[in-house]
């Protein structure tokens, strides 16, 4: 009984000394010097001027797309907008099929078509970085068996004259045998059938087979093909995780937007073809509005450790000016003039109120009735990119409509934002 007491007796007292000790360490009050609160009154402002920014930013993309559908200009899209270091936007409008009524998101997938180029310039660059290749190196160096002209003329293509459809070769050579599914392979054999137009590097004519020779160079370089050079370079490390370079996985994923067509009044549902997968480097490349927002990102140079921007604009060099007539872009408000770079259009705009000029590097896409856009403004630090699953006339116009909304938004004061 008494060593009974004695137990207690201790254990009270070290409860005593422990609530003390608790009590005194609760009144502690963290101190905290003029300027670090000041700096953390800063940082929330700026953080609830962020937040405002994007709740206004996404209710007035949702009302765009919203009216694009129900005016029947558009089944559905997926969108994504980078400002600065943040994906500020990846969402999903409309339907990936419209009988079934499934709701496209932020994860849906569409078919990118020639947004693809974009990649394959930038994998290009990459290369060059690594000292795999130069984009001077002739295309015989590395495909002994292609012939296109004579002797001097097929010496002369580079790898730079594939990559901006500057070969010399007639508009769209052989893209039939592209969309009949040849292997770019047999297709590299063919263009000795093909009399040159021009001498290399002289005149721009867009292409997808001559283009995709570029993912044959690469093979005979690296020893890998284009799918794991791009997956290994760009996805995995972006997390671009549902990102696709052939038909099998594109129809495994569910989540996809299916093509449609106008009929009438209403749509119709397109097959999925699996044409253009044997030409990544042109047209094979599927993604996500999620996916696109990370790719963006890395392209206005927020990704560092993937590639150095220094590298990543060697792609966006203008390298031929286009004297092209009548193009869309062309009719955007400022439109000064436009340049192709390594699978990049890339244009000069005039602001008229402020005579400041601004560069767009830009491009379209479009296979099997999937209708794409994007454009990255460096100088805004900008990239806005809209994928469609049916050809629509909005495609024309969606880059610089957004550019304005996104404007609008960041130039409203804090006390404007707060009233939205």
């Amino acid at each position: 009984m008494h060593r009974f007491k004695l137990i207690f007796g201790s254990l009270f007292l070290v409860l005593i000394l422990f609530v003390l000790s608790a009590a005194t360490i609760d009144t502690k009050v963290e101190e905290v010097s003029p300027e670090e609160l000041q700096q953390r009154l800063a940082m929330q402002k700026e953080a609830k001027i962020y937040a405002s920014r994007k709740r206004a930013l996404e209710e007035a993309v949702k009302q765009y797309f919203n009216q694009a559908i129900a005016s029947g200009e558009i089944v559905g899209a997926g969108v994504s907008i980078v400002k600065g270091d943040s994906i500020i936007l990846s969402q999903g409008y409309g339907k990936r099929n419209n009988q079934k009524g499934t709701r496209i998101d932020g994860e849906t997938v569409f078919r990118l078509g020639s947004l693809s180029k974009g990649f394959t310039g930038v994998l290009a660059a990459k290369l060059v970085e690594e000292r795999v290749f130069d984009f001077m190196d002739k295309v015989t160096d590395y495909l002994p068996e292609f012939v296109f002209g004579d002797s001097t003329n097929t010496q002369s293509i580079k790898i730079a004259h594939l990559l901006s459809h500057t070969s010399g070769t007639p508009y769209h050579s052989y893209t039939n045998l592209v969309e009949a599914g040849l292997s770019m392979g047999k297709i590299a054999g063919q263009f000795k059938e093909v009399q040159p137009q021009s001498p290399p590097g002289i005149q721009y004519s867009y292409q997808n087979a001559m283009f995709a020779l570029s993912q044959e160079i690469m093979l005979k370089a690296t020893g890998q093909d284009i799918n794991k050079l791009l997956m290994q370079r760009f996805f995995e490390p972006l997390g671009m995780y549902s990102a696709s370079m052939d038909h099998a996985s594109f129809v495994e994923k569910g989540n996809i937007a299916e093509p449609h067509v106008k009929n009438g009044h209403s749509w119709r549902i397109l097959p999925l073809k699996d044409n253009y997968y044997n030409a990544v480097a042109a047209g094979g490349i599927d993604a996500s509005a999620n996916d696109m927002g990370k790719w963006m990102r890395f392209l206005l140079g927020h990704n560092t450790s993937v590639m150095a921007k220094s590298t990543l604009e060697k792609a966006f060099e203008p390298f031929i000016e286009l004297n092209e007539n009548n193009k869309y872009y062309q009719r955007w408000e400022g439109h000064l003039k436009s340049a192709y770079a390594f699978g990049w259009r890339i244009h000069t705009m005039k602001n008229e109120k402020t005579n400041k000029e601004e560069t767009i590097v830009h491009h379209g896409g479009s296979v099997n009735s999937y209708r794409n856009e994007i454009a990255i403004f460096p100088d805004a630090d900008l990239g806005i990119c809209v994928l469609m699953n049916n050809h629509s006339g909005l495609a024309k116009n969606v880059i610089p409509e957004l550019r304005a909304l996104v404007k609008h938004i960041y130039e409203l004061s804090p006390d404007a934002l707060a009233s939205l």
